[in-house]
């Protein structure tokens, strides 16, 4: 069932034959709740994911006036860097399966 709150699928992936969601994050509460699928066979790729997801990001704050591109990423990576070093909250991890 689709909400209103879901984002829309992106037009090159809803066009194509192949395409497949791999990740869903959710705010909920002010804690992250993701359901992923683990596509690839080493975890390396899950690196190049994420900086593709930041390098995104740091478009969209420049897209929107926020700051420069340059800028969001260097908070981006600092943030990261620090959450790393420091979690804020380790979260939990549950296998669901599609109902």
């Amino acid at each position: 069932m689709t909400s209103a709150r879901e984002l829309p699928i992106p037009p090159r992936a809803s066009a194509a034959k192949e395409a497949s969601e791999i990740l869903r994050a959710w705010i909920n509460d002010g804690a992250l709740e993701v359901s992923l699928l683990r596509v690839w066979d080493e975890p390396d790729a899950w690196g190049i994911l994420l900086v593709d997801l930041a390098r995104h990001a740091s478009r969209a704050f420049a897209t929107e006036g926020i700051c420069s591109e340059a800028s969001a990423m260097r908070r981006i990576r600092d943030m990261f860097d620090a959450e790393w070093d420091r979690p804020s909250d380790l979260g939990t991890t549950d296998k669901v399966t599609k109902q």
